[in-house]
This record gives C-alpha cells, sequence and structure tokens, in this order.
C-alpha cells in the first residue's frame, strides 16, 4: 500500500498574528506620512497656488481677416490657396477688367477734352477784351460821324429859308442826323454787351487756373474712379498672414462685398483665457501669465501678459442666451474671457493656430497694475498701407492727363 495515502492529512498553517505594538506602530508610520502630506500640500497652497490663478479653458484667437472685392466681376485668376503664405500688397485674386478699363479710357478722354474746353474759356477772355475795344472804337466813330451831321444841319438850317439851300438837301441832312444818333446808340449798346459777356466769361474762369477749374475737377474724380475701379480689379493682401477658408472659384461672378477667403495674421496671436467668477478678485492688468499649448506639450512654456477682460460672460452674448428667471433655477458659474498677450519672439518660435487649446496660469501676487476695466486705446488695433499707392497713382494719372492738354501759355499762367 502506498505510505502517501497512509499518512493522515497535515493540518492547515493558522497565519501569524501581529502584535499589537506593531500594529500600533504601522498606524503611527501611516498617520505621519500622511501629515507630513497635508502639512506640505499646505505650505504649498500658501506658498505658490495662493499665488496663482489657472485654467484649461483657452484658446487661441487672431485677427480673421475676410477678403472681400469692392468692385463686382468674373474671376479669372486664383493666386493663393489655403495654408499659402502670403505677404502685405501680394495679389490673392484677380477679376476680369475688360469693364473698368473701357471705364477708365472714356474718362481719360472725357477729361481731356474738359481741359480744352477750360482753354477756350480763357482764351475767350482776351478774345472779348479786344471786342470791347473794338465796340468802344466804333462809339468814337459814330460820334464823329453824328458831330459832322449836326454841323451839316446847322449850317443848312439858316440858309433853307434864303433859298440857298433846297428843302430836299436839308431833309437828307437831318435824317443823316437821325441815323448817326441811332449809330450812336447801337454802338454803345454793343460796347455794354461786349463788357457783359466778358464778365460773364470772367465769373467762369476768374480766381482760378486751369487745372483747379470746377469743370476739370469733376472729370478728374471720373477718371480717379475709373481707375480705382481698374485697380480694385486685383485684390490684394491687406496684411501678412496664412490664407483660410478659400471658396472663391475661376470663372465665378462675384459681387462686391463678397466673401471670397480669408487672411489670419498668425503673428499677432493673442490668448482668450475663459476664468471663473471667483477667480478674478485679485487680476490686474499687466500681470504676467504661464502657457502651455497641447499642440506642443509641456516642453514649450509661453509667457504672456493680463492685456483686459472681456464685457461679459459667453453665455450672455450668445446666440440663445439663457432665461434664468423662469422655471427651475440651479446656480452654474460663469466664465469671463481675459485676454492674454504673448510673447511676440516665442509666438516667432513656437508659432499657433487660430482654436488651439491652451493651459493658462497667471501670477496674481502683483497687483500694482490697474483693475480689469475698459482703458482707452490710444493706438489703432490694427492698419494697412497696401491701397494707399492707389490714391496717389490716380492723382498721378489725372496730372499726366492735365499736362497733357494743357497749353503752354497757360500752363505758365496756372
Amino acid at each position: 500500500m502506498n505510505s502517501a495515502a497512509q499518512s493522515p492529512a497535515a493540518a492547515p498553517v493558522p497565519a501569524p498574528v501581529p502584535a499589537p505594538a506593531t500594529r500600533r506602530k504601522a498606524l503611527l508610520i501611516v498617520g505621519g506620512v500622511l501629515a507630513v502630506g497635508g502639512l506640505a500640500w499646505g505650505v504649498w497652497h500658501m506658498l505658490a497656488l495662493s499665488r496663482v490663478e489657472s485654467t484649461d479653458n483657452a484658446y487661441v484667437q487672431g485677427n480673421v481677416v475676410q477678403i472681400t472685392p469692392q468692385v463686382a466681376g468674373t474671376v479669372v485668376s486664383i493666386n493663393v490657396d489655403d495654408t499659402d503664405v502670403v505677404k502685405a500688397g501680394q495679389p490673392l485674386v484677380r477679376l476680369d477688367p475688360a469693364d473698368a478699363q473701357l471705364a477708365l479710357d472714356q474718362a481719360q478722354a472725357q477729361l481731356g477734352q474738359t481741359v480744352r474746353e477750360v482753354r477756350t474759356l480763357y482764351a475767350n477772355n482776351s478774345t472779348l477784351k479786344a471786342q470791347i475795344s473794338l465796340r468802344e472804337a466804333e462809339v468814337a466813330r459814330a460820334q464823329a460821324d453824328l458831330a459832322r451831321a449836326q454841323d451839316d444841319v446847322a449850317r443848312r438850317k439858316p440858309l433853307v429859308a434864303s433859298g440857298a439851300v433846297g428843302q430836299e438837301e436839308f431833309s437828307h441832312a437831318t435824317a443823316q442826323l437821325s441815323a448817326s444818333r441811332s449809330a450812336v446808340v447801337a454802338a454803345q449798346s454793343s460796347v455794354v454787351a461786349a463788357q457783359e459777356q466778358l464778365s460773364s466769361n470772367q465769373s467762369m474762369t476768374e480766381g482760378t487756373p486751369v487745372d483747379q477749374h470746377p469743370s476739370v475737377q469733376r472729370a478728374a474724380s471720373q477718371v480717379r474712379e475709373a481707375y480705382l475701379a481698374l485697380k480694385r480689379a486685383d485684390l490684394l493682401a491687406p496684411l501678412d498672414g496664412v490664407v483660410a477658408r478659400r471658396s472663391v472659384q475661376i470663372g465665378q461672378r462675384v459681387a462686391a462685398g463678397a466673401p471670397l477667403m480669408t487672411v489670419v495674421a498668425l503673428d499677432k496671436l493673442w490668448v482668450d483665457a475663459n476664468f471663473k467668477e471667483g477667480q478674478l478678485q485679485r487680476m490686474h492688468i499687466g500681470q504676467s501669465a504661464k502657457l502651455v499649448a497641447d499642440v506642443y506639450g509641456r516642453k514649450v512654456e509661453y509667457h504672456g501678459r493680463v492685456a483686459g477682460l472681456g464685457a461679459g460672460t459667453g453665455a450672455a452674448f450668445a446666440l440663445l442666451p439663457a432665461q434664468n428667471a423662469t422655471g427651475n433655477w440651479i446656480k452654474i458659474v460663469q466664465r469671463v474671457p481675459v485676454r492674454i498677450q504673448l510673447d511676440p519672439k516665442e509666438l516667432a518660435a513656437h508659432p499657433l493656430r487660430v482654436g488651439l487649446s491652451m493651459d493658462v496660469t497667471v501670477d496674481v501676487s502683483d497687483a500694482k497694475g490697474p483693475p480689469l476695466t475698459a482703458t482707452a486705446r490710444t493706438q489703432p488695433v490694427a492698419q494697412t498701407t497696401v491701397f494707399d499707392a492707389l490714391a496717389r497713382e490716380a492723382d498721378a494719372e489725372v496730372a499726366r492727363i492735365v499736362k497733357a492738354n494743357l497749353g503752354g501759355r497757360l500752363r505758365a499762367r496756372s
């Protein structure tokens, strides 16, 4: 028979029971560790956490510039696409310039004709002055004829009674005297008419040179308008940035103001950090902030400053704002956007995109700055000089046309 089967089953060995002293010692160690941890957390909160306010409800924002045409037209060229980097003044879209070119040609011809017509007005002043001199000479000649006719009548009148001069001859002399008087009156009227005509013409020319004449200025404004319409067939980038949301297609007929694409200025981004109401008590403009973007992780840290506080919570500006005065109500802590300015150098080294999420920590220990109240801005938010050249070019085109149609003598006078 098997010996293993004949041996009795082994009795279970009970686990050793720790002594009461050992148990108490373990509990004291655990309690001491917890106490030290709590004390350390309290000291850390007092020295560090109480000096900062943090939120992970923060997103990158920027200027999203919408590109819209100023004139209607048909798209004949699209020079950029989404994700392309563009510089200020770079052509983005070109519209068909044929109609605008025809309008400019007509305006240029009209301006040249107007300049020549105004030149005629100025030249007529000299002509009308010569006409006055001529009419005054005619008055003098008529007065001389009148004096001679009066002498003839005076000599013949006493001779009529003696029969030395016939009645017929005296009648002819008398008729000549009447005709001479009428001629003097007519000549004097001609002088007055010529003077009035000169005065009328001078009222159209005096006090202004040819190129500043109202008729010329009106025609010049039409040239400027047509020139700008032609140049605006090329849609230029108003600032440096990246193209996004291109919707325009080749051959599309677009109206003035229709959105074609957007340009995002990635070198001028900021962060809107949505802090809870209770976190705003010690915030001030100018306080430093540390930011971390999820796209780079903790290895890249941005530094910024508090720039301002939003005018209201997100719920206040929502399309359908909450109506908390009706039905059952549960208080929900609101968040207010705080704008954080980013360091341009850090932004250039590690570019961001609009809409990326950020973790923001603001050091609220520095309370020297002004509170988060609205401040008056003294500088423009953004500006561009891309379109300034168009006005100068239009003025140069007007000056060229006027000079080409302005006579040398009148040009010297003006």
